[in-house]
């Protein structure tokens, strides 16, 4: 039987895709809704019958991307080991390439955007939270020899790293860094030195593991 026809999705989500390809690609402050509307081959006016300012498209993005990273966040408990917390971080940095354009220019964004100011502190929060309860997992699953108040400074270090990995690798090489063929490369990269804040307490199979699961993401990666 042939296949059911997609329906056409709808204009507010086009819009919104074409938003965020030209964020990623070039930045938020280079891109203006006359070159999405272009991009589109809309009409402007038509873009601001669904989005007024262009702040509403970034709100509408960035309100995309913290459900989705709540999602994620509320997953972390349940990681026992290094092969859990890898893929964790490494999913976790997945989604953030995805909205790669919040993290490019988040000081600018935040000092001009009320609602992301208020609603990235209470993501912050929450991903301090879910850090700590891997670490309370790996804990109590025997992978990490650590106290509690041992890994306090750690979750935030780690915290830290999560948040600004994709400024460090813009600022390394700002003309390639955000592109889609280093996406392997710099989430690999991400993930390993997350990772690599715990190294320490690891177990020693645990640590060894660690080393195995970079190197075979790493032989794997066509990008890296």
């Amino acid at each position: 039987m042939p296949s059911p026809m997609k329906k056409p999705r709808r204009t507010p989500e086009r819009i919104l895709e074409a938003a965020l390809g030209l964020f990623n690609r070039f930045g938020e402050p280079n891109v203006s809704t006359t070159a999405i509307s272009a991009e589109l081959n809309i009409s402007p006016g038509n873009l601001y019958y669904h989005y007024p300012a262009k702040d509403t498209l970034i709100n509408a993005l960035f309100d995309r991307y913290a459900d989705s990273l709540e999602a994620l966040l509320d997953a972390a408990g349940g990681a026992q080991n290094v092969e859990d917390a890898w893929l964790f971080f490494h999913m976790l940095f997945e989604l953030l390439w995805q909205y790669r354009f919040l993290y490019r220019d988040l000081n600018d964004l935040l000092s001009k955007n009320r609602h992301l100011e208020t609603r990235f502190q209470a993501l912050l929060e929450h991903k301090a939270r879910a850090v700590r309860e891997l670490l309370e997992g790996l804990g109590r699953g025997g992978t990490l020899r650590a106290g509690p108040g041992d890994l306090e400074p750690v979750a935030t270090s780690m915290v830290v790293v999560l948040t600004y990995w994709l400024s460090y690798e813009y600022v390394r090489d700002p003309r390639h860094a955000l592109e889609p063929e280093t996406a392997g490369a710099a989430l690999l990269r991400g993930a390993f030195h997350v990772l690599s804040l715990v190294m320490p307490y690891l177990q020693d199979a645990e640590r060894d593991h660690l080393f195995a699961l970079a190197g075979r993401y790493h032989a794997a990666s066509p990008t890296t």
